[in-house]
């Protein structure tokens, strides 16, 4: 079969032919029709998880996919020959991921796709979606909260605005011109360009009182500290890359934290169902072959991106 793999951790990506793989106890066989890029993605590729991780080679990338069931193995209950599904394959031990054509998942990572969505679309939705939702649960997102997301165009800012706005929080993004009335659209109240200038005097500015929840999705640790002088006396600001010093905040009077992401397939079965209900848009921002799948990780190093990009297998 086709896949994307790395022969060792720093070695790029390359497109190769490996051996269709087969589903054991508690697993699923999965043939994929298309595969999210998250940044994990290449930081697994790039050894940047160091002994924590235990890979064997070539080790497949990807850990989003959706696709159809073809095989399930020994004690799988919950799905079938047939079923469309979408969920998390990555298993560095055993080298697999979601970067190929046919992929094997624990039955616990995964749930039967949304129905009125293609398999992309689901694709995009794993790791990004259930972040956003525990983002969002974590941080206490509640009506007539004012909550500032930064970095909010990306995957999960993306499914994070609409999660926030869903509960009757008020959002306030950052976006370029070009995404502002994209992000209006999912639910963002106002939008601030981080071109133009600082994006915590922008805030302030504009809402002299501050904002209840601080979600930062890419600042380093000094401009993150910057950005909580947006937050009032008491309330709540969160990193996803590890720039938050909880000692500094609580200082501050501030909650905060360094996000650590909790995966269920009851979590991904709630998605689903909110893609299917329309109360949640899944913004696919490119959509590749995997073929181009190492220009597509090259490109997601550079943290510019505008939705999901997806590949299609």
């Amino acid at each position: 079969m086709r896949a994307v793999a790395v022969s060792a951790f720093g070695e790029p990506p390359q497109l190769m032919d490996l051996p269709q793989p087969e589903p054991g106890p508690g697993e699923v066989l999965v043939r994929l029709a298309a595969a999210g890029l998250n940044p994990v993605d290449w930081k697994l590729a790039d050894g940047e998880f160091g002994s924590a991780v235990q890979a064997l080679f070539p080790l497949v990338l990807g850990t989003d996919g959706a696709g159809e069931v073809l095989a399930v193995g020994a004690g799988v209950r919950r799905f079938t020959v047939g079923d469309s599904v979408f969920g998390q394959f990555q298993r560095p031990e055993r080298g697999g991921g979601s970067y190929c054509e046919v992929a094997v998942a624990d039955e616990q990572k995964i749930a039967h796709a949304a129905r009125s969505v293609t398999y992309a679309s689901s694709a995009a939705v794993p790791t990004a979606g259930m972040t956003a939702y525990n983002l969002v649960e974590e941080t206490r997102i509640s009506e007539g909260r004012r909550v500032l997301i930064v970095g909010a165009t990306g995957g999960v800012g993306t499914f994070a605005t609409q999660l926030a706005a869903g509960r009757g929080a008020e959002v306030l993004a950052t976006a370029r011109p070009a995404m502002a009335e994209l992000m209006r659209n999912l639910g963002a109240a106002e939008t601030f360009d981080h071109t133009v200038g600082p994006v915590a005097d922008q805030v302030l500015a504009a809402y002299p009182d501050g904002v209840d929840v601080l979600i930062d999705m890419i600042s380093n640790p000094e401009d993150f500290i910057e950005l909580t002088r947006t937050v009032r006396d008491g309330g709540t600001a969160v990193s996803l890359i590890g720039s938050a010093d909880a000692d500094v905040l609580t200082e501050h009077n501030l909650r905060g934290f360094n996000f650590v992401n909790r995966p269920s397939p009851q979590l991904l079965e709630i998605l689903a169902g909110q893609v299917d209900a329309g109360r949640l848009t899944v913004l696919v921002g490119r959509e590749v072959s995997l073929e181009e799948a190492p220009d597509a990780l090259a490109a997601s190093r550079t943290g510019r991106a505008q939705g999901k990009t997806v590949l299609a297998i």
